[in-house]
């Protein structure tokens, strides 16, 4: 039985585990995407998310307790600087990961794990989808009746 046990171990001692993954939530703070395992970028996701919601507080104190976490003054910084105004009104959900495919060498299941407000190309996406607000249902008789209307008003201007 697997009772409470929700951290994967990734086949690694705890030392080396939290190594890792300070050292991805590192990079993933500085580059705001990296491409990794699909396990280790859910252990990530996991890892990271709390640290970017202690972020929303400017506060020595949760400087500290990120750092505790960290252990990298310039992604620290990068966090309570870039990040943090960034995602301020968003709720939770400050990670997205993509699955990629499978590594050419080893036949790992390798995935994307980005930050989700700093993706221009998803960003501009939901823009252009919001400004386009039609149905394809009905739309050619609208066409057609608002067409009619303007001809015989277009006539009697002429005459």
């Amino acid at each position: 039985m697997r009772h409470n046990k929700a951290i994967n171990h990734l086949g690694r001692q705890s030392g080396h585990r939290k190594a890792l993954l300070a050292n991805m939530a590192s990079s993933l703070i500085l580059n705001k995407r990296i491409v990794t395992t699909t396990a280790k970028a859910k252990a990530l996701k996991m890892y990271v998310e709390p640290l970017i919601t202690k972020s929303k507080e400017d506060t020595t104190h949760s400087r500290r307790v990120v750092f505790s976490y960290l252990k990298d003054k310039n992604a620290v910084s990068e966090l309570f600087r870039t990040v943090a105004p960034k995602i301020a009104n968003r709720p939770g959900g400050y990670c997205r990961v993509l699955h990629l495919g499978f590594r050419q060498g080893d036949a790992a299941d390798t995935s994307l794990i980005e930050l989700v407000d700093f993706n221009e190309a998803a960003l501009a996406a939901e823009t252009k989808k919001e400004a386009k607000k039609s149905t394809r249902r009905g739309g050619a008789k609208k066409a057609a009746a608002q067409a009619e209307p303007a001809a015989p008003a277009e006539e009697e201007k002429a005459e």
